[in-house]
């Protein structure tokens, strides 16, 4: 049998042959290392693999620390199974019940349309209003749900600013063939499926008259505007989530192995992340938006000056298009209203519960009581009450009007088909390892072996953190890469006497920063999977998104991260119990260094 027919073989049965052969070649782990080390070793890792090839689904896999944990002694099912579903958890739900409500009632597309007609048509601003858009909607939505949404969207305006995609490709490859020569017609295809007037004057439909170069020149950049409007969406998704801590699963995940590793440090929650993730992310945004208009086409003088041109044409068709597609939705309703305002308010009662820097409302109840998880479900228990249709006493008089049905905001069986359950099972894994690893003293035998980066200075530390997770989960599931490396990370900080917070941020952060691959996020496929990106587009776009996307996070760690968090001193929650009575603080005049003095 030849070489190449055994190897299609051994890629058909890859998965079968992963589970099958990884857990014998970690095998020695149990029996070299020290006994609950080893196991806790021996899981953790055993699970790190399957995450990363997928070897089993990712849910599947975090539910192994159910039935591993117990049986090898590591930790009893009584402490690992609550890991699953604590309040973090709850906090995520009431997230993406929100979002499967505004996603019900179409109240994001409402919000996407009205941005695209407030920042224009050209190229560049279109580019930004859409990056603008999906960031937002990302804070509050998943960035899967927010890609799949604004791409057709943007595909509408795309085809009325430059006419049928393959007409566009034929345009840019065979100028040199004689059918070329020909007069082409002007954005025939969207004007019949558009119906704009815009196509036809005095009864005659325009025709294109330049030459063969100058069609092949405007298509060619054309197509180029147009890789650059389907690859910021999914990229300014991914940035987006980043702001607020139920907008990707990395930011949750954070907050549970905090409370796992440290239960007394309490400074981080929705107001305070807020306060730090919402200027980087509108940072970072912008660097985005500057480096893909550059990339595709988007800057140059007609930002600013006004030309009578064919691209004129075509950008009065697009705003049209937008004007159209916004007067369909017709005035707000009462159930989009409704949704609004418990929308709203869902955001701002988590603001300001305790934002750390002022005091919050939740002063008015019991010390420790009220979590954003209470705030987040009491929103969101409304929504399953509260009308859809505007209540009429009349109604109770009129023995003429229809006895209808009373329609809530949003129903069960709508929230339960829209939340991803695997994504929950995950996050409860995650929180589990981290129990195991901290019962089991894995991660404290894994610090002791870190010493060697002891001499790096913190500020390059968080840089190499950063670019490092970036890259790994370019080829990983962020949630499974941020629940691989966090209590490491947690480990590193607590051995050289530094904020832990000042790495297990930058590092939470850095899992979002997957742009060079359609593999790295599900944003990405999304995209990548139109037909109309190639892999070198998106290579070449992320790797500079990934440079913007760590120097950003430096420069947010370095300065106003710096003065929120104290992060130039060692905090009193991140002391072992033992050594609650030392004094351990670092003196450091601008960023933290590694040099304590006990």
């Amino acid at each position: 049998m030849e070489m190449s027919v055994i190897a299609k073989k051994l890629w058909c049965v890859r998965k079968q042959l992963l589970l099958f052969l990884t857990p014998l070649i970690l095998l020695p782990l149990i029996f070299g290392l020290p006994e609950k080390e080893g196991k806790c070793l021996y899981v953790v890792l055993l699970m790190a693999v399957f995450w990363c090839t997928e070897a089993l689904p990712l849910a599947v896999t975090a539910m192994l620390p159910v039935c591993l944990f117990p049986t090898m002694g590591i930790l009893p099912s009584k402490l690992v199974c609550p890991q699953y579903f604590l309040e973090t958890n709850f906090l995520f739900l009431s997230g993406l019940v929100m979002a499967s409500a505004i996603e019900h009632w179409g109240l994001h597309r409402r919000i996407a349309l009205k941005v695209l007609k407030i920042v224009g048509v050209k190229p560049a601003w279109l580019i930004l209003g859409m990056m603008i858009t999906s960031a937002f909607l990302s804070m509050w939505l998943s960035n899967t749900a927010t890609t799949a949404m604004m791409l057709p969207i943007a595909n509408a305006i795309l085809e009325s600013l430059f006419g049928d995609l393959e007409t566009l490709k034929r345009n840019c490859k065979d100028i040199d063939e004689p059918e070329s020569q020909s007069q082409v017609k002007l954005h025939a295809l969207p004007s019949e499926k558009q119906k704009l007037s815009l196509d036809r004057v005095d009864g005659m439909e325009q025709f294109d008259v330049r030459t063969p170069e100058e069609i092949r020149t405007e298509s060619q950049y054309q197509m180029k505007v147009w890789k650059g409007f389907l690859i910021c969406i999914p990229y300014a998704a991914s940035i987006g989530g980043t702001a607020t801590l139920t907008g990707t699963a990395p930011n949750l995940i954070l907050i549970g192995q905090l409370k796992s590793y440290f239960p007394d440090c309490d400074i981080i929650n929705f107001g305070s992340w807020f306060a730090f993730a919402f200027p980087l992310m509108v940072i970072f945004l912008f660097l985005s938006w500057i480096w893909i208009a550059f990339l595709f086409g988007g800057l140059n003088t007609r930002l600013c000056v006004k030309k009578l041109d064919q691209r004129a044409q075509a950008e009065a068709k697009a705003q049209t298009v937008i004007d159209e597609d916004y007067q369909k939705l017709g005035p707000l309703n009462f159930a989009e209203g409704s949704i609004l305002f418990f929308f709203i308010l869902f955001g701002i009662l988590l603001f300001t519960r305790d934002p750390k820097f002022v005091t919050g409302w939740s002063v008015f109840f019991t010390k420790g009581y009220v979590s954003d998880a209470v705030t987040g479900m009491i929103i969101v228990t409304a929504l399953f009450f509260f009308p859809s249709q505007k209540p009429s006493l009349r109604w109770w008089g009129d023995s003429q009007a229809s006895n209808v049905p009373y329609v809530p905001l949003l129903s069960w069986k709508k929230a339960q088909e829209c939340v991803p359950w695997n994504i929950i099972l995950l996050l409860g894994g995650g929180f589990a390892m981290a129990k195991g690893c901290e019962e089991s003293g894995l991660a404290a035998w894994i610090g002791r072996y870190l010493q060697p980066l002891a001499q790096v200075p913190p500020a390059v530390a968080v840089m190499l953190i950063t670019g490092f997770l970036a890259t790994f989960t370019e080829f990983a599931s962020n949630t499974a890469t941020i629940i691989i490396f966090l209590p490491v990370i947690a480990e590193l900080a607590k051995f050289v006497k530094v904020n832990p917070l000042y790495f297990m941020i930058p590092a939470t952060t850095g899992c979002s920063f997957a742009f060079m691959l359609p593999v790295s996020t599900p944003p990405n496929s999304i995209a990548f999977a139109s037909g109309h990106l190639e892999v070198k587009d998106m290579v070449k776009t992320g790797i500079v998104m990934n440079i913007l996307g760590i120097l950003t996070v430096s420069l947010a760690m370095n300065t106003w991260g710096l003065a929120m968090f104290s992060l130039d001193s060692y905090p009193d929650w991140a002391r072992p119990a033992n050594m609650s009575s030392a004094v351990i603080d670092l003196h450091i005049p601008s960023v933290p260094t590694f040099n304590a003095t006990l």
